[in-house]
């Protein structure tokens, strides 16, 4: 199960830096996780200093 970034986003991009396999990139002014590559290892979501990142 692939993983979104929510709204609460503080956009400081540790989620990116955290991605072992580069799903996740700017769209835009957002972070976006590609779903296709997501291997849901939730490495983003622990590293988010505010929780914004959860399980599809």
């Amino acid at each position: 199960m692939a993983f979104v970034i929510t709204e609460d986003c503080i956009k400081c991009g540790t989620c990116a830096m955290n991605c072992p396999v580069s799903a996740i990139s700017m769209n835009g002014d957002d972070y976006v996780i590609d779903a296709e590559l997501c291997v849901s290892c939730g490495a983003c979501a622990a590293g988010c200093p505010v929780s914004a990142i959860v399980e599809e």
